[in-house]
């Protein structure tokens, strides 16, 4: 967010075993290390105004189905993404870069409630699974990361999805991307994959 002291908008909504207040309270903590601040959306009366006049908006991880219905309920992905478009940075991590894609749908999460919707912000022109690991662990029998996306890719076969690995993060910036963290991203696109 720079030098300049900024307070940004937080969206918890993710949150979904601990309240809004606990998970506000934990992010101003890393903040203030920093300079920043945050408030909690749920805190404002109007939460598409306090979008809309935002220094900055930050979205935490979590249940993404539950971050996106919530964000939905608020009429808050047009919002976003304008106030985006129009200067105000944007942070996400886990479930908050997810939604900064076209769709969940290469979320890790379990869908525990109806989103109202797959469409997220769009301020991405792919799409992202994060955490992304290359292997199950050690006796695990179910499907790789791997399968799960090449299973999307055949239904989506004009998509492309960035595995996003631990640490790592994408810097978007007039135009470009950056990758930013000591590892590589996985891209993957309709019969093959590309290592970046």
């Amino acid at each position: 967010m720079g030098e300049k002291p900024v307070t940004a908008v937080f969206i918890p909504y993710a949150a979904v075993t601990f309240s809004f207040d606990t998970y506000c309270e934990k992010v101003e903590e890393r903040f203030a290390e920093v300079g920043h601040h945050i408030k909690g959306i749920h805190t404002f009366k109007n939460p598409v105004k306090a979008i809309e006049e935002a220094e900055a908006i930050v979205v935490g991880g979590g249940n993404t189905w539950q971050l996106v219905r919530m964000m939905h309920d608020q009429k808050l992905m047009n919002p976003i993404r304008e106030r985006v478009y129009n200067g105000a940075p944007y942070i996400g991590w886990s479930a908050g870069s997810n939604v900064a894609c076209p769709t969940l749908r290469t979320t890790n999460d379990m869908p525990i409630i109806d989103p109202m919707g797959f469409e997220c912000i769009n301020m991405v022109p792919f799409q992202i699974n994060p955490h992304y690991l290359d292997a199950n662990p050690e006796g695990h029998g179910g499907e790789t990361r791997e399968q799960r996306i090449s299973e999307f890719l055949a239904i989506n076969p004009k998509c492309y999805v960035a595995g996003l690995r631990e640490g790592t993060m994408f810097k978007v910036e007039n135009g470009k991307i950056e990758l930013i963290g000591e590892r590589s991203c996985r891209i993957f696109k309709k019969a093959r994959s590309l290592m970046s």
